[in-house]
């Protein structure tokens, strides 16, 4: 589905990514993981085309993507919801939703009804502009705005950072319906070991801008752990 190969990326003078390897098999919900600033949101943007790389290959269903305009992924098939959410604050919310309707293969021109079945709440509120939603609120107008797309592969950056428990737990709720129940490939960046294992189907864990290890989630050694994801 997603594959990257041999992809360097730089900050200024400052190297992020080394060579970074990754293969995103399709239906899989793959979880990137490791301790902060070892590179996961650059390699997030990078697939986004949000920061440019300078050299690899970053491939969907092998077509190359790395030298194409960010605006080139939505339509390609990728949602994204990146870390701190970026809705549209003075937007409602039946606005933002509507923003990713243009891009839709099929010519829709209303919110598809899954979305408010995904997240009730959103039908509740929408005519309340985004800002003045609470941040568990805010998570789901974002990661709806991504599923109006209807994209091939949803990529989430850390949906739970400041997110309350029982929010936390409804998101991995949509995150196993939409992978086990529709096939839908998701790249998920998470902090929380146990929400990790609760929807990841693998892991990858990145140190020092490379993947040092891949495998099944069920094979996530305390050995690892300690390694690569201890504070």
């Amino acid at each position: 589905m997603i594959s990257i190969n041999n992809v360097n990326q730089y900050y200024g003078g400052t190297q992020i990514l080394w060579d970074l390897n990754l293969d995103i098999k399709p239906g899989s919900c793959t979880c990137i993981m490791g301790r902060n600033g070892v590179g996961k949101t650059t390699l997030l943007k990078c697939i986004m085309g949000l920061l440019p790389v300078k050299n690899g290959e970053i491939l969907l269903e092998g077509e190359p993507l790395q030298n194409k305009k960010a605006e080139f992924r939505a339509p390609a098939g990728i949602g994204y919801v990146p870390q701190g959410r970026d809705i549209f604050p003075l937007l409602t919310v039946e606005e933002n939703l509507k923003v990713g309707l243009p891009i839709r293969k099929d010519g829709a021109k209303e919110i598809p009804e899954k979305i408010f079945e995904l997240f009730p709440v959103l039908k509740e509120m929408l005519q309340r502009r985004g800002g003045d939603l609470s941040g568990g609120q805010q998570q789901q107008l974002a990661i709806g705005r991504a599923l109006v797309l209807e994209p091939k592969v949803l990529i989430l950056d850390e949906p739970n950072e400041g997110i309350q428990p029982n929010i936390v737990q409804q998101i991995g709720d949509v995150i196993l319906k939409l992978n086990k129940e529709e096939g839908l490939t998701v790249i998920l960046v998470e902090q929380k070991l146990g929400f990790a294992r609760r929807v990841g189907e693998e892991f990858r864990l990145v140190e020092r801008g490379r993947v040092v290890a891949s495998d099944r989630m069920d094979n996530l050694s305390e050995d690892l752990i300690r390694q690569y994801l201890a504070v």
